[in-house]
């Protein structure tokens, strides 16, 4: 990235006053998390199945014990905070030029950051419940439990409120993000190969003006973009400056 790439990217912010933001794993990787398909990513890892078996819905019910075991290993990050971007999110919230954040990362840092907009179109690692009685568990219910995590009142086992390869996204999110995208007048996507369907079909609903590609490697959906920036998401948004509207 360059400084001519930053000065555009704040322009666009600048004059718009209904962003989107749509990101994936890149966005967390400054905030200690690994994306998925970098070379240090969790589809690198050391398993004689891939992590589309593992983290599959027919896998949970076959294999549980296997299941959480890399679920704890690979996804939980108990110590992550926000970073720039996370931040820099809720900065433009707060300034009533960002419409929403439609993410495909599980680990709920935009949420932690204050952002209230927040579309988790695979769900949020902090949210568990038994799958008997419905009680709800936070992260640590899973995290710190010996094998497969039982519900301390009926026995249950507890599930990561996570979509697993084969389950549905959950419908209202869907329309929620679908409504916020077709509503923008920019939309930013940013760290996500856009690789992962249907969520990456939703971009196909944006009418706006600015689309913005964010990512540290190229993507196809760059021939559709009117600025692209390579680099780290953190590191680019932490340049940009918050005007209010």
């Amino acid at each position: 990235m360059n400084t001519g790439e930053i000065n555009a990217l704040q322009e666009i912010i600048d004059r718009s006053r209904r962003i989107v933001f749509f990101g994936g794993a890149g966005v967390s990787t400054a905030s200690g998390i690994p994306d998925f398909r970098s070379a240090d990513g969790l589809y690198a890892g050391e398993s004689d199945l891939s992590p589309e078996m593992i983290l599959s819905k027919t896998f949970f019910y076959l294999q549980p014990e296997r299941f959480f075991d890399y679920y704890r290993k690979h996804l939980l990050y108990p110590d992550a905070k926000p970073n720039a971007a996370h931040r820099k999110l809720f900065e433009l919230e707060q300034a009533d030029k960002l419409r929403g954040i439609v993410t495909q990362n599980v680990d709920g840092l935009h949420k932690t950051a204050g952002n209230i907009r927040v579309y988790e179109l695979h769900g949020n690692v902090h949210e568990n419940y038994c799958m008997d009685c419905n009680a709800a568990y936070p992260m640590e219910a899973v995290l710190h439990a010996e094998g497969i995590p039982r519900c301390r009142d009926c026995g249950g086992v507890i599930k990561p409120n996570v979509t697993l390869y084969g389950e549905p996204l959950e419908k209202y999110v869907c329309i929620g993000a679908i409504r916020e995208i077709t509503n923008a007048d920019t939309l930013i996507v940013a760290g996500t190969s856009l690789a992962v369907e249907p969520a990456a079909s939703f971009i196909s609903h944006f009418r706006g003006r600015h689309f913005v590609v964010l990512n540290r490697d190229p993507i196809p959906a760059e021939e559709q973009a009117t600025l692209v920036i390579h680099g780290d998401a953190a590191e680019v948004m932490d340049r940009i400056r918050v005007r209010e509207v």
